[in-house]
């Protein structure tokens, strides 16, 4: 079932608790008030702390006919401690909570999972390895993030992926992730979570990535020759540049190096890319490889996962980037960082939900930002939109 219209902002109230304010008792400024003005400071426009304040008080009049705001327009500073000092674990819950709302059950869904690095949110010049780095589960259907993970200090995906996994009911979905992701542990996680997996394969498992390279592609050469196998090829063209995807898939495993070692591994695809970049061009021809726990799955069925997973990089990492500026965000202290992330997910996730108008997201902020009728539309629609 579908979130109630004005979802965000009522989980807002109903998730946050008292111990998840880290302000003392006294503060002059209600949590959920901070957190509101700052949802609609990045819907409307605001990439920092001083947008948020700036958004808020040439809007003060309007935000006094629903928040009390006894002592006026929180400051700069304000924002900065809070957004610092709050844990990321309440407002992700937030957005877990409220993503899944909208989603419903994520059986028969596909749920990818992706690192995105916030490249100006290094500690120093010298130090960009100290970035922070966030890990999304994110239901291509929905094109909503269902929750998020830092990595870390000194650790990588593999780490936090798992911990993503504990955190979201995949009885009956089917996660793909791409080659750090490639690993039994996980793959187990997964399978024991009630899932199916769709895994890319490179040289971080080279005993797998060459027995698979070998085979498929003498079996393509050999059309196939007495393996059970299905096929599917597509085209796409445009903007002068033409892809031809062509994809294969068998469960007949006898020959695969170290199978037994992928819980449930059902089947292999192979997906072959030829991309003309225009009609003078020479063609590029690239080849990928994946191993999956799906049984009997077609070619057509596994090459629409795996070309699903890029949803992902495409329509919220870049969107992320173009839309909100990300990677220029140079916000770093402490929790700050992290928790505008949740932010701006959730704003990118309204924005996108909402097709009344026919522009992309930059605009639709920008639009936000300067009418009153159509940020309520984005709000309270969120819950109907498809």
């Amino acid at each position: 079932m579908d979130a109630l219209p004005y979802d965000i902002l009522a989980r807002l109230n109903n998730d946050l608790q008292p111990d998840d304010d880290p302000r003392a008792a006294n503060a002059r400024h209600r949590l959920v008030d901070l957190l509101t003005i700052a949802i609609l400071g990045v819907l409307g426009g605001a990439d920092d702390y001083p947008g948020i304040v700036e958004y808020a008080r040439d809007e003060h009049d309007w935000l006094k006919t629903f928040l009390p705001l006894p002592h006026g327009i929180p400051s700069i500073s304000t924002f900065r401690r809070l957004f610092a000092a709050i844990r990321p674990a309440a407002l992700e819950r937030v957005l877990r909570r409220w993503s899944g709302d909208l989603t419903g059950t994520l059986a028969g869904k596909q749920v990818t999972i992706d690192g995105k690095t916030l490249r100006g949110s290094f500690d120093h010049a010298w130090d960009a390895n100290s970035a922070l780095h966030l890990v999304s589960a994110w239901c291509v259907e929905s094109n909503l993030v269902l929750t998020q993970q830092a990595v870390a200090d000194k650790s990588n995906e593999i780490t936090a992926i798992p911990e993503l996994i504990d955190l979201l009911d995949l009885k009956g979905a089917v996660v793909t992730i791409d080659a750090m992701g490639t690993q039994t542990a996980i793959a187990r996680k997964i399978v024991r979570a009630g899932a199916d997996y769709v895994l890319a394969v490179k040289d971080n498992h080279p005993t797998l990535a060459d027995s698979l390279r070998r085979h498929m592609d003498e079996m393509i050469l050999e059309k196939f020759k007495d393996v059970a196998h299905s096929y599917h090829e597509s085209t796409e063209a445009g903007h002068d540049r033409v892809e031809t995807r062509k994809t294969w898939a068998t469960g007949d495993l006898s020959w695969l190096a170290r199978r037994g070692e992928w819980m449930n591994l059902s089947s292999v695809v192979l997906v072959e890319r030829t991309r003309r970049e225009n009609a003078q061009a020479e063609p590029t021809v690239t080849r990928s490889y994946y191993i999956s726990s799906l049984k009997n799955a077609s070619a057509e069925r596994l090459g629409g996962l795996i070309r699903g997973h890029w949803s992902i990089e495409n329509q919220q990492h870049w969107g992320l980037d173009v839309a909100f500026n990300e990677d220029q965000s140079r916000v770093r202290k402490q929790h700050g960082n992290q928790n505008l992330a949740v932010l701006r997910r959730i704003a990118h996730g309204l924005l996108r939900r909402d097709k009344s108008v026919k522009v992309g997201v930059k605009t639709k902020r920008l639009k936000a930002g300067r009418n009153h009728k159509y940020l309520l539309q984005v709000l309270l629609g969120g819950g109907n939109a498809k």
